[in-house]
C-alpha cells in the first residue's frame, strides 16, 4: 500500500494478525496527524505497508491484546512487537530502508531531528497540546448539566484516555505558544541559510512530522483533504492569540513538503 495512490483497504485486526510483512493501524477516515506522519515516513523510504483499521474512541479490545495500544498509529513487523510511538516508528523505517536518510548519522544533527520531532509529536508536544486544546474547546461548550449525556460519552472517553485537565489549560495554552515560536524561529534561521528544512540542507522526519502535524494550525484545502466538516473545524487554529503565534512560514514548509516529497490528494 502506498501513500495518496488509491483509497485504502483496511484489514481487521483478526485479519492483519495472520498478515505478513508490514501493517500500520490507523483510524479510517480521519487523517490523525501520528497517523499520516507515519504514512510519510513510510511513503518516502518507499516501504509498502497493510492497513489495519482501529476505531476512535472506541475499547479496540483485539488491537490491545495483540499490539498493547488501543490507539493509532501502531507499525507491526511481521511477528516482532508492535510499535505506537512516532520514534520507534521512525527507527523501524530507518532500519528496513537506511535510504534515503531521515535521521542524520552527525551526532549533533540527530539531536536536533528528534528533539525538535519530540517538540511537535511526544508527550506535551504540540499535538499532544493541540488535542487537548481542542478537547477544552469542544467540553466548554457542552451546558454543565448535559456533560454526563450519553452523545457526549465518546469526547470525555477520549479526553480522559488523553489526561485532560482543565485546570492545567493555561499550561497547555502556554506550550503551544512556545513551540510554534520555536519552529517558526528555526524554519527562518534555516531560511537565512538557504534551506528550507529544520536541519541541514536535506529532509529529515522532523519535516514529514511537521508537515503532517501542520493540519493542526490550518487543514490542507478540501480538494486533496476531504475531511469531515467537523474534524475540519475542530483541527483549525482559530484562538486569535494562538493564531497570531504562527509565522506563515510554517505552513509554507508544510506546502513545500507536500510538492517536493508526497503525494497529494490524501486517503485516509
Amino acid at each position: 500500500m502506498g501513500y495518496g495512490s488509491r483509497p485504502m483497504e483496511y484489514l481487521t485486526v483478526e485479519e492483519a494478525r495472520r498478515h505478513p510483512g508490514l501493517r500500520l493501524v490507523l483510524t479510517p477516515g480521519v487523517p490523525g496527524p501520528w497517523g499520516e506522519a507515519a504514512k510519510s515516513v513510510f511513503a518516502v523510504k518507499g516501504l509498502e505497508f497493510t492497513p489495519v483499521r482501529q476505531e476512535a474512541g472506541q475499547a479496540n479490545d483485539a488491537l490491545f491484546a495483540w499490539t498493547g495500544s488501543r490507539n493509532a498509529p501502531v507499525a507491526v513487523l511481521d511477528d516482532e512487537p508492535g510499535v505506537a510511538g512516532w520514534n520507534e516508528i521512525v527507527l523501524l523505517a530507518e532500519r528496513l530502508a537506511p535510504e534515503p536518510a531521515l535521521i542524520p548519522s552527525d551526532a549533533e544533527a540527530r539531536a536536533l531531528v528528534m528533539g525538535l520531532s519530540h517538540e511537535i509529536c511526544g508527550p506535551e508536544g504540540f499535538g499532544w497540546s493541540r488535542r487537548l486544546w481542542m478537547f477544552h474547546e469542544m467540553l466548554s461548550q457542552i451546558p454543565p448539566d448535559r456533560l454526563d449525556d450519553p452523545a457526549f460519552a465518546m469526547l470525555r472517553t477520549l479526553a480522559s484516555r488523553y489526561h485532560y485537565d482543565p485546570s492545567r489549560i493555561d499550561r497547555v495554552r502556554d506550550r503551544i505558544v512556545a513551540i510554534l515560536g520555536l519552529l517558526g524561529g528555526r524554519l527562518r534561521a534555516q531560511r537565512e541559510l538557504r534551506s528550507p528544512y529544520f536541519v541541514g540542507d536535506a529532509l529529515t522526519a522532523t519535516d514529514l512530522h511537521w508537515a503532517a502535524f501542520a493540519a493542526l494550525l490550518e487543514p490542507l484545502p478540501t480538494e486533496v483533504c476531504d475531511m469531515p466538516d467537523g474534524i475540519r473545524a475542530g483541527y483549525r487554529l482559530d484562538d486569535p492569540e494562538l493564531h497570531a503565534a504562527a509565522d506563515p512560514i510554517l505552513l509554507e514548509h508544510r506546502d513545500h513538503v507536500y510538492r517536493a516529497h508526497l503525494t497529494l490528494p490524501l486517503d485516509f
